[in-house]
């Protein structure tokens, strides 16, 4: 029988890892293992094996199935605030200039330039587009007569997780929509 698992090398064959309460350990970025990892954890027994891939790996003395999701046997309490990151931020602001709206040639903006005082911090930084940044130069949004659709804010991690599900990754496996997915509207 042929399965399109079954020709997929073992590198292409990450495991979603879901918290001990079957949630995903994180949306944005997506909580992946490589394979080595997640069979490591199945054999430390730190994790439950949920879904697998048909593929398989072969010691001398054993085979496995190549897990798809794994949950966790310890729970993980996720921190409450993300860090700042350029992606965090992209994230926060879902990839838009916060001038425009466009998505292309993102950078990031200080609302209140540096040159004045400005600081560096989530309240502060806003994405913008290159032509954007660049027309604003060293003024304040109100000085270059440029409002921000949103005014930037500090962001929780569900607050980022929820703007994440917006943007899915490139490859997700079958096994692994019920656990992503679960909470959204279903088709009549």
């Amino acid at each position: 029988m042929y399965h399109p698992d079954l020709i997929r090398h073992p590198d292409s064959c990450p495991a979603l890892v879901l918290n001990a309460d079957y949630t995903p350990l994180s949306y944005y970025p997506l909580s992946v293992w490589p394979w080595q990892t997640a069979v490591k954890a199945v054999f430390l027994d730190r994790v439950d094996i949920v879904s697998h891939y048909e593929r398989e790996v072969r010691s001398p003395t054993a085979r496995l199935k190549l897990p798809s999701v794994i949950a966790l046997k310890q729970y993980v309490k996720p921190s409450q605030f993300p860090a700042f990151t350029r992606f965090n931020l992209f994230l926060r602001d879902r990839f838009a200039c916060q001038y425009c709206g466009s998505h292309s040639d993102l950078t990031f903006d200080h609302v209140v330039p540096r040159a004045q005082g400005g600081r560096t911090t989530w309240e502060n930084v806003a994405t913008a587009c290159a032509p954007c940044n660049l027309r604003k130069g060293g003024r304040t949004p109100a000085q270059a007569r440029m409002p921000l659709h949103v005014q930037p804010i500090r962001p929780t991690n569900w607050f980022l997780q929820e703007h994440g599900r917006r943007f899915p990754p490139n490859y997700l496996h079958e096994t692994w929509h019920d656990w992503l997915y679960w909470d959204v509207e279903l088709e009549a």
